[in-house]
């Protein structure tokens, strides 16, 4: 008997979405390995006499639980309505809005009975850059990056490479990322997202004091609009940190509210529970996190907190030509100013990439009103418990994936910022102890993923350090101290994803789930060529054989990262071995 219970369609959000003005997505989910068949009969919308069209949905992602199906529907008109047939092999039932129905519809089957997509709008068909799709993204802190001008340095400054404190300076400026262009370049990333780089009394600058201004240390709007000038001509794209939860304690608005209390003509610019503001904790006004005195929490659905910040989002986009915003503590800030955001940004620069910094389910803002993508720190934190903490085997691994995948519309998969680490976490080989050639298997998947990876400034030659602020140490310069096998492993990833297009836009699917030997591979195909990756995160060696057809005898096969070895049966069958702790690419 089928368990209906399981069954899951809602007509929107992720379940059904336009991927252009006649198409349809569709997704079904259900039971794991309860039904056999699932076909969506779909129709125009006000024809109820037409014939309708069969078209069966295929099972494309399971996780612990659920089975998820899908396909495209296609009509010559944009209205459509649809229901599904269900099969266990045994039972069959029609699934509608109203429920289930074991009676086969007729002609007469009811308007009210069917799933309805009334229309597909233009502006209702989620567009993101196409660009980020084949970007290989390169973090920046630039206080920490490197010291291009020592005339701009603030007091205090510590010797470059010491061992940073909270409150430490080094003399990282925009300048300094200016010269070290070519050494990006050089490594094959082709966008960097700079960590906030306006008016601050800090060196991280997330207690921003003038939104309109170039932290002086850093340089000024003109070495800025030169940077983006420079990275242009190299390929690389350039996005900042756009800072809209909260404030510094020196911007002007708060220093006027603590003059002039109740009275400051922006008082409803922040939250305060009464006044004099008290600075000293407890605060008696909401801050980021708690109680963090120098970051006052700004009223963003106040219109002229909007027409403030907005106008410093377009302002950038139009002084400098950046390329996109990346949104920090965006799950903090209302839903209506965002969507605002987005119409502004958009309509100055349609393939502006906008993401956002949230660590958890972001469905509500990922349907094509707010952001493009998040960064993903779901996926973060699979792969290190996978790779790095051992606490789950392959199978768990590929279930929190497809769990992850189902929760949005594939073009935001496709362009979600994948990260191993940042500003915020652990450095990646301290994740791993030290261990680099398990970091390495981390680093393989993420490069062979579907969306864009990204680097954390200086784990391609190995710099090391645990939570903030160790994290943000000063990059490593010195060659005789880098780690250069490193950094050649993860250039010759960038080239690969760089040479081979299903690596950045193919299907994805599992192909290998080996609980035993703890391996796990996967294909991704783009028209007609394949990728096969594999990946060995086991201390001891293993041998597969893989079918020759995965692979569609387009190339010969090759093997791109280790010593691993293989070779072709006669019956046209890949004998695969893999040594521990590797992977493999084969194309």
């Amino acid at each position: 008997m089928i368990n209906k219970a399981a069954i899951l369609h809602k007509p929107g959000w992720n379940y059904v979405y336009p991927l252009d003005r006649n198409t349809l997505k569709i997704r079904l989910k259900a039971a794991k390995n309860d039904l056999q068949e699932v076909k969506v009969i779909f129709g125009r919308r006000y024809d109820g006499k037409a014939p309708y069209n069969v078209k069966k949905m295929e099972l494309v992602a399971s996780d612990g639980l659920y089975d998820y199906f899908e396909t495209s529907i296609t009509m010559d008109d944009n209205r459509f309505r649809y229901l599904f047939y269900l099969s266990d092999g045994s039972e069959g039932i029609w699934f509608t809005e109203k429920g289930f129905s074991n009676i086969k519809p007729g002609k007469s089957f009811g308007y009210g009975e069917y799933f309805q997509y009334p229309v597909i709008n233009e502006g209702d068909i989620f567009s993101i850059p196409e660009w980020v799709q084949d970007a290989v993204f390169y973090q920046v802190f630039p206080e920490r990056f490197y010291n291009g001008n020592t005339d701009n340095d603030p007091d205090r400054i510590r010797p470059w490479g010491a061992k940073p404190e909270s409150d430490s300076f080094f003399g990282g400026d925009l300048e300094g990322i200016i010269k070290k262009l070519d050494y990006l370049e050089n490594l094959g990333v082709n966008a960097l997202y700079l960590n906030p780089i306006f008016s601050s009394t800090s060196n991280h600058k997330y207690n921003i004091d003038d939104f309109y201004k170039v932290d002086p240390s850093f340089g000024n709007k003109e070495i800025l609009k030169k940077l983006v000038a420079e990275a242009h001509k190299r390929g690389i794209r350039v996005i900042l940190d756009a800072v809209f939860n909260h404030s510094g304690f020196n911007f002007f608005a708060f220093k006027d509210v603590r003059e002039n209390g109740a009275s400051s003509k922006y008082s409803d610019w922040f939250f305060i529970d009464n006044y004099p503001v008290k600075t000293t904790p407890p605060v008696n006004y909401d801050t980021f996190a708690n109680d963090v005195i120098d970051m006052p929490k700004l009223n963003t659905s106040n219109p002229e907190v909007q027409d403030y910040l907005l106008g410093a989002a377009e302002y950038w986009l139009n002084e400098v030509d950046i390329d996109g915003w990346r949104l920090d503590v965006a799950d903090e800030v209302d839903h209506n100013f965002w969507r605002k955001f987005r119409e502004r940004v958009k309509k100055i620069k349609p393939n502006a990439y906008i993401v956002g910094e949230i660590w958890h389910n972001s469905e509500k803002w990922l349907q094509g009103d707010q952001f493009d993508a998040i960064m993903n720190y779901p996926l973060e934190m699979s792969v290190l418990d996978f790779f790095a903490y051992k606490k789950i085997g392959p199978g768990e691994f590929n279930n929190r994936l497809a769990r992850n995948w189902m929760l949005y519309q594939d073009r935001v998969n496709y362009s979600m910022l994948n990260l191993l680490d940042s500003h915020d976490t652990r450095r990646l080989i301290n994740f791993f102890s030290g261990e680099k050639e398990l970091m390495k298997l981390a680093v393989l998947f993420q490069f062979t993923y579907p969306g864009a990876p990204m680097i954390y400034y200086g784990d391609e030659v190995g710099i090391e350090g645990e939570d903030d602020p160790d994290c943000r140490r000063c990059m490593v310069w010195d060659i005789e101290k880098q780690d250069k096998d490193l950094y050649k492993y993860y250039q010759k990833l960038i080239s690969l994803r760089h040479e081979l297009i299903p690596l950045r836009r193919g299907d994805y699917q599992p192909i290998l789930i080996d609980e035993i030997k703890n391996t796990y591979g996967f294909l991704r195909s783009y028209e007609d060529e394949s990728i096969v990756v594999i990946i060995n995160n086991s201390p001891l060696s293993q041998k597969y054989t893989l079918a020759g057809n995965l692979f569609g005898y387009k190339k010969e096969i090759s093997n791109y990262l280790d010593d691993s070895s293989f070779q072709l049966g006669d019956d046209k069958k890949y004998i695969i071995k893999i040594s521990k702790f590797k992977g493999m690419i084969l194309s």
